[in-house]
């Protein structure tokens, strides 16, 4: 009878493991071939939640049993194809197999990163990646950061070390009841994770103070002063403006230059939530959209929409790289040790996690292998894929763009001859229900003043021209 040392010997066994890895490399790249290539595979599989819990219920044999493989080729039927080159809805990347290999490393190793001897190797890639990225924003010298788990924690990140700069007393230590009650000004399209960060912070719904954007859904800078009046007469300490470098809803472009203008002439903290957007200073094309970023006091930059790699990889980028450390404070005698509490390869003092995965070894993968030209490259050529289909609908006489693209996110409607203005909205929830159930393809939607939009974020690589002329004709037999 075999004990469970015998067990756990056979769990890892290098031979075994070199076995299943092959099958699975081998699977996986079978996978890839017909994901990339949309043959005989819908975009997502659609089922309904409850078809898919009995695909995989909540019951677990007791002894071990079946093949890695077939277990494996359930999930990849069941799952999402982000591969494919229809997939033309959220702004996730279809990451480089390259960098799921590293992914794949990551895990083995399982160097959670707190301290720098926990994950050595990781640290010092991460602080090169981060170095690397605010040299492309045009941060000065003196910037530094950390990779965080989304855009979400990194926006918290960022306003919080904007409350501990600007807030005029130590929120942190203290509480939020400490001094006046705070608030960020920020426009109408932002992400909802903003909102969800000052109500994190502890300052209720009008910890937001929202101002309005223009016909391009873009922040309108001379609003600015309105909003700081009216905040300030609501008894609220303005301390920071959050302005958008590819807004989620349209993929708009806050004008970053006047609101940096704004934030100095007043004493704000300019933070920019380029998620989805400031990988647009790679490309000599569009570098443009972002001018006046290299005046932020800090950046969020998602290297999982736009840099291609896996889900997560989040840069928070500070002007001043000391402020990372102000973001979070600590006491943790098992893990920080000395009096120096601002040291750069402790990543585990300045961050959210705890144990956090090798982030970095992706990102720093794929920029030295595939080189810095090919992640340039990308971002022009979704740009520019994003405004020839816009021109196209727009031209089409049966389709409507609401506005035209900044970055690679279109949003559109089909308006077909004769139908009511009224019924506009009803259609487009309803042929994007048929088109993502049949398979067909993978697009979201939107709601904007004019109603509902259909939305597209051009973001794998292998989409072609070809491929969105074929959503417009499914749109057109849908309808």
């Amino acid at each position: 009878m075999q004990t469970f040392r015998d067990r756990a010997a056979a769990a890892y066994d290098a031979e075994h493991f070199r076995r299943q890895g092959h099958q699975l490399v081998d699977q996986l790249a079978d996978y890839l071939t017909s994901a990339t290539r949309g043959e005989n595979l819908p975009v997502l599989p659609w089922a309904t939640p409850a078809e898919n819990l009995a695909r995989f219920p909540a019951t677990f044999p007791e002894e071990p049993t079946g093949e890695l493989s077939a277990f494996m080729e359930r999930v990849l039927t069941a799952s999402h194809h982000l591969h494919h080159p229809r997939y033309v809805g959220h702004q996730v990347s279809a990451p480089l197999p390259l960098a799921a290999l590293c992914d794949f490393v990551s895990a083995l190793l399982n160097n959670g990163m707190a301290v720098y001897e926990m994950g050595p190797a990781s640290t010092a890639m991460e602080h090169g990646v981060l170095r690397w990225m605010a040299g492309q924003l045009g941060l000065p010298e003196s910037a530094g950061g950390i990779l965080t788990s989304g855009g979400s924690a990194g926006n918290l990140t960022a306003l919080l070390a904007a409350r501990q700069a600007k807030a005029g007393y130590d929120a942190w230590s203290s509480g939020a009841s400490a001094g006046p009650p705070l608030t960020v000004l920020v426009a109408e399209t932002a992400h909802y994770c903003i909102a969800r960060s000052t109500k994190v912070m502890g300052w209720g719904a009008a910890g937001i103070t929202p101002v309005p954007v223009d016909a391009s859904f873009r922040l309108r800078p001379e609003a600015l002063e309105d909003a700081l009046t009216a905040a300030t007469r609501a008894g609220r300490r303005p301390i920071a403006v959050v302005a958008s470098a590819g807004s989620t809803a349209t993929g708009a472009f806050d004008p970053l230059e006047a609101v940096a203008d704004f934030c100095e002439r007043h004493g704000l903290w300019f933070h920019v939530d380029g998620a989805h957007g400031a990988s647009a200073v790679l490309s000599p094309s569009f570098r443009h959209q972002v001018k006046g970023i290299e005046r932020a006091d800090s950046v969020v930059w998602d290297a999982h929409k736009m840099m291609m790699v896996p889900s997560l990889v989040t840069a928070v980028l500070f002007r001043e790289g000391a402020r990372s450390f102000e973001a979070f404070a600590q006491e943790a005698s098992y893990l920080f040790h000395g009096q120096d509490t601002r040291r750069w390869y402790d990543v585990g003092l300045r961050t959210l996690e705890c144990t956090k995965e090798m982030m970095a070894l992706k990102l720093y993968t794929s920029l030295s292998l595939l080189g810095t030209r090919f992640f340039a490259d990308y971002v022009t050529a979704t740009f520019e894929l994003a405004r020839r289909f816009a021109q196209r609908l727009q031209a089409s006489g049966d389709f409507e763009v609401a506005v035209p693209p900044d970055c690679n996110i279109v949003c559109f409607r089909h308006t077909p001859a004769g139908l009511p203005a009224s019924e506009l909205d009803a259609l487009q929830s309803r042929l994007r229900e048929q088109l993502i159930t049949r398979g067909d393809f993978y697009l979201v939607q939107t709601s904007l003043p004019k109603g509902v939009y259909l939305r597209t974020t051009l973001i794998n690589p292998l989409t072609t021209d070809g491929d969105l002329d074929a959503l417009a004709e499914a749109l057109r037999r849908a309808a």
